[in-house]
């Protein structure tokens, strides 16, 4: 099994039955396993070496180490390649790193990295990255490569660090200095109730599509469905992430809908992927997204 689908065994193998998110990312872990302990006994040459990401978080800062399993292919010592992401075919194809044959890894990596950073820095009027949250000011290893990226993007060596519309303002000692001289206020703009924020992201664009992740992203399921019913309708929409911005739960109350993807025309609701698809059969679709309905 890779990231998702079926596991298969051998023909007498018994279908193993999972309850629990933690049971299915434990038995991936044992499935990641025992593949890579047969990779290790067909090709001795290689040299398999497994690291805990939490334990050793000076490795998976160096490497940005984002996600587990990730996996690093080292040749001579430099790193060639790179997978992140329990997808045992990829890995079997990149059994011969030790053999030199892979090209070196694309900048994809950090283009990524650095897209996602410019979002975060903009998620908010006011941004302030720190260690944990204001509730659980804590360190977390899943917040490691964001960390480090920041450094670099902001150019600015410690945490905390505070954004203003996308824009750093500075760390501990500057927003100190602004709020001695009661500049802090007018520096950081009132964050609009949420109900006020609701109403300028559902009309962004004339058609706004609420979803888990982007339109690049979306690859399988109801996000596949309906992106490729609005593009089969030539029109022009934009998507939002509700897992960035903090709005997933105060969408559906403000909309009264309970799930998700949600596509507002206008800033009207249409309703969800059930909805787009019956209007687009009945041929209704297209009026109500050029606004004739």
């Amino acid at each position: 099994g890779g990231g998702g689908g079926t596991v298969a065994g051998a023909a007498a193998a018994a279908v193993e039955e999972v309850s629990s998110a933690g049971q299915f990312e434990e038995l991936l872990r044992l499935k990641m396993n025992e593949v890579t302990a047969e990779l290790a006994k067909e090709h001795p040459q290689v040299s398999f070496v497994k690291l805990e990401a939490e334990g050793v978080p000076e490795v998976s800062e160096k490497y940005e180490i984002g996600s587990v399993p990730t996996f690093l292919f080292f040749n001579n010592s430099q790193k060639i390649d790179r997978l992140d992401g329990a997808h045992i075919p990829e890995l079997t194809r990149k059994r011969h790193a030790s053999s030199g044959s892979f090209p070196p890894s694309t900048d994809e990596h950090l283009k990524d990295l650095n897209l996602r950073l410019q979002k975060l820095t903009h998620a908010a009027p006011c941004m302030l990255f720190m260690k944990g949250t204001p509730q659980e000011p804590l360190c977390g290893f899943s917040k490691q490569m964001v960390r480090q990226g920041l450094k670099a993007y902001s150019n600015w060596p410690t945490y905390p660090q505070l954004y203003v519309s996308g824009e750093l303002i500075g760390g501990l000692d500057i927003i100190k200095e602004l709020h001695a001289s009661e500049e802090l206020e007018t520096t950081c703009p009132k964050a609009p109730k949420l109900e006020e924020r609701l109403k300028v992201l559902t009309n962004e664009a004339s058609m706004m599509l609420f979803m888990k992740g982007n339109k690049q992203e979306a690859k399988c399921g109801f996000r596949k469905q309906i992106l490729e019913i609005l593009n089969s309708t030539g029109g022009e929409y934009e998507t939002f992430d509700i897992l960035d911005e903090g709005v997933r739960q105060g969408l559906k109350d403000y909309s009264n809908w309970p799930t998700y993807p949600q596509l507002y025309v206008k800033g009207e609701l249409v309703g969800g992927l059930d909805i787009v698809k019956e209007l687009k059969d009945n041929g209704e679709l297209l009026p109500i997204l050029r606004g004739e309905n």
